[in-house]
C-alpha cells in the first residue's frame, strides 16, 4: 500500500496529485503562497513523513559505512551529521541520503522508493537496505529499517528557534548538528532549504501529537509545495526529479556536501576523483525563470531547447511566491548564460515555454586541481 500520512486527515490539508513525487503527505494547507511567505518571514512546519529511514549500529558502523557510501564518515562525531550518496560503478548517482549520528546509531533518511544497482555479479535493482545488507559481509554492524519507528517533520523560517525551544527541540547552530528529542528521535539542523531549517525525526506513533505541539507553539502548517519552492530557490536537487540516469555528483552540487573527492574505496569514486581533478561536469544544475504568461508549464524530464537543439533537461517546476514560475534544469555547460531557451515537450511545439538562466545560479569555474598541478610541472 502506498504511504498516506495521518496528517492528510487533518481538516485543511490538501493532497498532491497522485503521480506527484511527494505523494502521501500534504501538498499545501489552502494557501501555498502565504505558506511560503511565512516560511521566509516567520515559521512553518512541513510533513515529510514519507521519507524512509535506516538505522546502522554496531561497533564498526563508521568504518564500514565509510567503505560503502560516498562521504568521509570514519570520524563522524556523535551529535553530528552530513549527506551522502550511493553511486553506480560509473559514478552516477543512485541514492541520496541525509545522515545523523546519535547514541551509537547512524540514521540514513532518503526519499521514498529509491533503489540502487546490486554490486553482486547478477546485478539488478535493490532497495537501499538490501544493498547495504549485501555489502555487510563480516562487519560488526546491524542494519534495520527504522521507517516504522521515525517520521520526519521539517521546521522552516527565521522564527524557528522560538518554536523549537517551546517544544524542547533545541539543537546546536552548526550545519548538520544533531540532538536527541525528549521522548525519542532527534533534531538535525540543515543548511537548506533556506537559512533556517531543522529536521525533526519524531516517533512515528507520535507524529500527530508533535504536529499539534509545533502548530500550538506558533508554527504555521505548510505543505511539500513550500519545501520544494525553497529547495529550488536554494539550488538543491531532488533525486529522480532533478537527476536522471546519467547524473554525476559534480553536476548537481553534491561534491563536498555529499561526495568526498579524496577518500577511496567506494563504488564510483574513480569518476568523482577524475572529474574533480582533471575534468569538468558536462552539465550544471541551474535555475530557470519561466515565462509566466502561458498556462502550460514544462514537466520534469522535458527538454530544454536552444535554437531547436536539446541542451538540457527540466527538473522540478514550481510556482514561487516572489520569483514566479521557476524550475531547476540540468543544462549543458557550454550553453550561454544569456541564451534564449525554450522548455517543454517537443511533441507539442505550440506549448513550449520561454526560459532564461538565472546568472547567479551558474557555478564559477575553478581550475581543476590536477590540471593546475600538471601545468606547474610543465613550467
Amino acid at each position: 500500500m502506498p504511504y498516506r500520512s495521518p496528517l492528510l486527515d487533518v481538516p485543511g490539508s490538501i493532497p498532491p496529485p497522485d503521480d506527484h513525487p511527494e505523494a502521501g503527505v500534504p501538498w499545501h494547507w489552502g494557501d501555498p503562497f502565504a505558506e511560503q511567505r511565512t516560511a521566509s518571514r516567520g515559521v512553518v512546519v512541513i510533513d515529510r513523513s514519507h521519507r524512509e529511514v535506516l538505522a546502522v549500529s554496531g561497533e564498526e558502523r563508521l568504518s564500514w559505512l565509510h567503505l560503502v557510501i560516498s562521504q568521509h564518515v570514519t570520524e563522524l562525531a556523535e551529535g553530528s551529521g552530513t549527506e551522502a550518496l550511493v553511486l553506480d560503478s560509473q559514478g552516477r548517482v543512485e541514492t541520496h541520503m541525509v545522515v545523523a549520528h546519535l547514541d551509537g546509531t547512524v540514521y540514513l533518511d532518503s526519499d521514498p522508493d529509491t533503489s540502487v544497482t546490486s554490486a553482486l555479479p547478477k546485478g539488478g535493482p535493490q532497495t537501499l537496505r538490501e544493498y547495504l545488507e549485501a555489502m555487510k559481509f563480516w562487519s560488526k554492524v546491524d542494519i534495520r529499517d527504522a521507517t516504522d519507528e521515525l517520521a520526519l517533520l521539517t521546521v522552516l523560517g527565521p522564527d524557528s528557534e522560538r518554536v523549537l525551544s517551546a517544544v524542547g527541540a533545541e539543537v546546536g547552530p552548526e550545519p548538520y548538528a544533531v540532538a536527541a528529542l525528549p521522548g525519542g528521535g532527534f533534531a538535525r539542523r540543515m543548511p537548506w532549504p533556506g537559512r533556517f531549517s531543522v529536521d525533526l525525526a519524531v516517533p512515528r506513533a507520535e507524529l500527530a501529537s508533535w504536529w499539534k505541539r509545533l502548530t500550538d507553539a506558533g508554527a504555521r502548517a505548510a505543505g511539500s509545495w513550500v519545501f520544494d519552492a525553497l529547495r529550488v530557490e536554494s539550488l538543491r536537487p531532488r533525486l529522480g526529479v532533478d537527476t536522471d540516469d546519467r547524473t554525476i555528483p559534480h553536476e548537481v552540487g553534491w561534491v563536498g556536501s555529499a561526495a568526498h573527492v579524496a577518500k577511496g574505496c567506494y563504488r564510483g569514486q574513480e569518476t568523482v576523483s577524475k572529474v574533480h581533478n582533471v575534468g569538468r561536469p558536462p552539465r550544471n544544475l541551474l535555475l530557470l525563470h519561466l515565462d509566466g504568461s502561458p498556462e502550460i508549464r514544462p514537466e520534469p524530464g522535458d527538454p530544454v531547447l536552444l535554437d531547436g537543439r536539446k541542451v538540457g533537461r527540466v527538473g522540478t517546476v514550481i510556482q514561487h511566491h516572489e520569483l514566479g514560475p521557476i524550475a531547476l534544469a540540468l543544462v549543458k555547460r557550454s550553453t550561454p548564460v544569456d541564451a534564449e531557451l525554450l522548455a517543454g515537450s517537443e511533441d507539442h511545439p505550440d506549448e513550449l515555454v520561454q526560459a532564461a538562466i538565472d546568472p547567479d545560479s551558474v557555478p564559477s569555474e575553478q581550475p581543476a586541481p590536477g590540471r593546475a598541478a600538471a601545468a606547474q610541472l610543465r613550467g
